[in-house]
């Protein structure tokens, strides 16, 4: 029985202190934070885990340089801790990469003040990175050739950091902590109907596969449905001080634009920052940042024409990028956090928002509701999380020390002796700097020595799978045996990058297929 089904099976008839609705990163982390505080916890989507805003994001780990600009120094200083203890926590998993902004005649201030700002930022960042720099337009032709100089004022490189694999996997990883502490969850598991008890809450859970149902309780609720928070306050019939509105933010990946490992940033003629970001082999161009009352609109020609224009007159190109060259799209909503009252969107001053999270309790409804967020914040939602439910009267124990983070450094050491005697010390084909044990210490952690063990008994398993890949046939058994993937692109997708880096179709049809999809239990695309 497959790891998913032995879950929808607890979840019948269960009785959880803690029901989370939503598996993006706040469900994620708030079910790894309050398992390992001695919670009954389950978590549930209805997509897969962090199939929605979570897997759509620029994969940076960054301080909010940006939010200086609004003169919002607490929230700053707030981000830039979360960074730090991030990149602590998470040394092979997130990365210090530079990013070298030019300016020109579309930046909203001038280079001197630019470069006061990077020193400032450096400083509210407690000098954790590297010290910032201040470029020349003929220093930063120099340095990144690609660029256009040609209106360039002058430019600055700050430090921050970013995530070497998806953000969906960095998601997967807090899901993978909550299960191996005793939570239970189950993506593709929609709640169908829900209703309060003088106990808290009796819910209705349907398997969006087989369209079966399950009946759970609950002592409390965490409304972690990201973009959906509102609406499902609003079937609760609960009144909240904050509200969500959209901001959609796309990117396009197209084929590697310079070999440096570093971001380039830009002003769009907007005087919005977009970025050019590495990944593995490829760059990633975005985001862009408009409002939408559509939570799932997609990417559209607009936008595509858009940052396409935007990023070939800063760049100097041989060919100028087309449509023809995207390999890949994201495109994702931010929920960005405003106060509650009137119906009226454009109330909001959209170019202030930052990307600030507000949690709620509802003491009478039992129920916490978590608003806005992002990725470099998380460890503060989870720790807010247990704080609000004390609040609801559930008394979480105390922390253990490796509820976040990974193996220790010795640890890793001992994996990457025994992935050295299966020959794992290679570089795959589509990474630049890392070897074979490097991709698979940081996918998987100590799991990871599974694959080892599986190339030493049968040594034809070290060779990629769907051709130049940094996936291994080995790893595949461990994909299917931990990781709930029901459905090709929860693999493709978020388990991996692989959709991201090569073009879906190409993957799909690839000779390798059938031989992958017969591996990981699948039986149809």
């Amino acid at each position: 029985m497959s790891v998913r089904s032995q879950n929808l099976q607890k979840l019948d008839g269960g009785t959880f202190d803690v029901l989370i609705v939503g598996g993006g990163i706040n469900g994620a982390v708030s079910a790894a934070a309050l398992t390992d505080r001695g919670l009954k916890v389950a978590v549930i989507d209805r997509g897969d885990f962090a199939g929605f805003t979570s897997q759509e994001s620029s994969n940076l780990v960054w301080g909010g340089f940006k939010y200086l600009e609004n003169y919002e120094l607490p929230l700053v200083w707030k981000l830039c801790t979360s960074r730090n203890h991030l990149m602590r926590q998470y040394p092979t998993r997130i990365s210090e990469i530079g990013f070298l902004a030019t300016l020109d005649k579309s930046s909203p201030f001038p280079p001197w003040l630019a470069a006061l700002g990077s020193v400032g930022y450096w400083g509210i960042g407690r000098f954790f990175t590297k010290r910032p720099s201040y470029f020349r337009p003929k220093a930063i032709e120099k340095t990144e050739p690609v660029v256009n100089t040609t209106t360039a004022r002058g430019g600055i490189e700050y430090m921050d950091a970013y995530l070497k694999d998806n953000d969906a996997r960095f998601v997967w990883g807090f899901i993978r902590s909550a299960l191996d502490g005793g939570a239970v969850a189950a993506n593709y598991a929609a709640l169908n109907g829900s209703n309060r008890t003088a106990d808290g809450w009796e819910a209705t859970i349907v398997d969006e596969l087989t369209n079966e149902t399950m009946d759970l309780t609950a002592r409390s609720i965490v409304n972690a449905a990201g973009p959906f928070v509102d609406g499902l306050n609003e079937k609760w019939d609960l009144k909240t001080d904050h509200r969500i509105v959209y901001s959609k933010g796309i990117h396009l990946i197209v084929p590697r634009i310079t070999d440096s490992e570093r971001v380039l940033a830009f002003f769009d003629d907007t005087k919005r920052l977009f970025y050019v970001i590495p990944m593995a082999h490829r760059s990633v161009i975005g985001t862009t940042d408009t409002r939408t009352e559509v939570a799932d609109e997609g990417v559209t020609d607009e936008d595509r024409d858009f940052l396409l224009a935007q990023i070939n007159s800063r760049l100097d190109l041989a060919t100028p990028l087309s449509k023809a060259d995207i390999i890949g799209e994201r495109s994702g909503v931010r929920p960005l956090v405003v106060e509650s009252g009137g119906d009226d969107h454009t109330e909001v001053d959209w170019g202030k928002l930052s990307r600030k999270h507000e949690i709620e309790t509802d003491k009478d409804a039992k129920v916490v509701s978590i608003f806005g967020g992002k990725l470099t914040d998380c460890l503060n939602v989870g720790d807010e999380v247990v704080d609000a439910l004390t609040e609801l009267g559930i008394r979480p124990g105390a922390p253990s020390e490796d509820w976040f983070g990974e193996p220790s450094d010795e640890e890793r050491a001992r994996f990457y002796s025994a992935a050295a005697r299966v020959g794992l010390d290679r570089k795959p084909a589509i990474e630049r700097a890392e070897t074979m044990a490097e991709v698979l210490w940081r996918r998987h952690g100590i799991a990871a020595h599974d694959v080892v063990a599986r190339i030493e008994a049968d040594a034809s398993l070290a060779g990629s799978a769907l051709g130049d890949t940094d996936v291994l046939w080995a790893e595949l058994p461990l994909f299917a045996e931990r990781e709930m993937i029901a459905e090709i692109d929860d693999f493709l997708r978020r388990r991996t990058k692989l959709s991201l880096i090569f073009k879906r179709d190409e993957l799909l049809t690839h000779p390798d297929m059938p031989r992958l999809m017969e591996m990981l239990g699948l039986t149809s695309v």
